[in-house]
């Protein structure tokens, strides 16, 4: 439990044993050989108070209807409940939140108008698991399968320094070439992906399969494909008294243009997806993607058919992805049919994601439907993608080794066919529930 420095130096030098770490003397500017690491007879009680109670909880929405695909939904989220004053978790994202709200209604006053909806949420109840996002999302689970385009997630908006993003891999694209568009909030000069990519020696962008914030419910369990946004990986004061105005006000975010590069990001994603006539996603990343988590589980593995098992699926996922960016190029805007032509093809754009969702869920865990992204049952698990693979591991480390690879190549069978769905989805072709993966090595499914 983070404490102050002041509570921490009284208790420090009541303690014996090993000498202080340099990290700690400099926290807590102690001198060297005052105090210890423990243990020693200082005995310390921290009480822990809870208001145990019913309540009703409120969503809370803001809709903007689209003037050409009023059916088509942008969404963007962010949770307003904490566990004391939240000045980073949440409402550093609920101001940002606000602050697109303001802004979005300044261009509505102007006379622009979305061509798709852009519907803005305000979650209850999130720390207690997501509760709201999730209730909603259930609750309206077939009209967000077929209508909506994707889910924007800001959570802590700023909690440091640095910037840090999580999307689905058809996302990143669009996001690198919307941070090239913003003023680096911290350096003069630079917009944010130039600090970003030097940050990381290259831009590194997570896959998001933590169940920690509202994107949970959108991506495991409806196959929506979801962005979470973040200044600052880590912040000490995380769920404590001590996230408050003033740590934000002198540490976190001082001049607070942390927070407008947020808000601009953040808005720019939503029109781009709102307004663009065809949706920018692109498929070909994620099919790129997909061959690297193959080939960076073979390499774990130590069994390079594990890889080529996958390779017939993506490249598969590759030349539909290729397709579909041709067809997007060759539309004709002066033809009367266009408008359908791009209203179908932005419909396979927007369910693609979708067939990654296994429809009974993975194995023991039937609430989890996404087959690439889903969080693993293991969570010191080495994967950060193919959850169920990961979980066939992780179950059968008492099993023959001819049982964990039949175990293994099942699980591996079922995201080839999902990813072969996807491919079919883009190209608008027919999926026959039952076909089988044609591939040299032998699965068991």
């Amino acid at each position: 439990m983070p404490v102050s420095g002041k509570t921490a130096s009284a208790i420090i030098m009541t303690l014996r044993g090993p000498a202080l770490p340099a990290e700690w003397q400099a926290g807590v500017d102690l001198l060297v050989d005052v105090g210890g690491v423990g243990p020693g007879p200082t005995l310390i009680n921290f009480i822990y108070e809870e208001d145990r109670k019913m309540a009703v909880i409120q969503d809370i929405f803001a809709i903007i209807k689209g003037y050409e695909e009023p059916d088509r939904y942008v969404i963007l989220g962010n949770h307003r409940d904490a566990w004391t004053y939240g000045a980073v978790d949440p409402n550093s994202g609920t101001s940002a939140l606000l602050d697109i709200a303001r802004r979005l209604g300044i261009m509505l006053q102007s006379g622009w108008t979305p061509r798709r909806s852009i519907i803005l949420c305000s979650w209850d109840a999130e720390e207690f698991g997501m509760i709201g996002s999730t209730e909603w999302v259930e609750e309206n689970l077939e009209d967000l399968h077929s209508k909506a385009v994707a889910y924007l997630n800001v959570d802590c908006a700023v909690q440091g320094v640095g910037f840090f993003a999580g999307s689905t891999p058809q996302l990143d694209n669009l996001l690198v070439d919307v941070t090239r568009q913003v003023k680096d909030p911290d350096v003069e000069g630079k917009t944010v992906y130039d600090t970003w990519n030097k940050m990381n020696e290259g831009i590194d962008i997570e896959r998001l399969a933590r169940t920690d914030s509202d994107f949970a419910t959108f991506l495991h369990h409806a196959g929506i494909p979801c962005l979470d946004l973040y200044y600052g990986k880590e912040f000490p004061g995380y769920h404590t008294a001590l996230d408050s105005y003033h740590w934000m006000e002198k540490h976190g975010d001082p001049l607070f243009l942390r927070h407008v590069a947020i808000v601009e990001i953040w808005g720019l994603l939503a029109l781009r997806l709102a307004d663009d006539p065809v949706l920018p996603f692109d498929y070909q990343k994620y099919a790129s993607q997909l061959q690297e988590h193959a080939n960076a589980f073979s390499a774990m593995m130590g069994n390079s058919k594990l890889a080529n098992l996958m390779n017939r699926s993506v490249d598969d996922l590759s030349n539909a992805a290729m397709e579909v960016l041709k067809e997007a190029m060759d539309l004709d805007t002066a033809d009367g049919y266009a408008l359908v032509r791009r209203r179908l093809l932005n419909d396979r754009l927007l369910l693609a994601e979708r067939s990654f969702l296994q429809t009974d869920g993975l194995e023991g865990r039937q609430w989890f439907k996404h087959l690439l992204y889903s969080p693993p049952e293991d969570y010191e698990s080495k994967f950060s993608f193919f959850p169920g693979v990961a979980d066939a591991i992780s179950r059968s480390s008492n099993r023959s080794a001819k049982e964990r690879r039949a175990a293994v190549q099942h699980e591996l069978w079922k995201i080839c066919r999902s990813i072969q769905r996807a491919a079919n989805v883009l190209r608008g072709e027919f999926s026959y529930r039952n076909e089988s993966v044609n591939s040299s090595v032998s699965v068991a499914p």
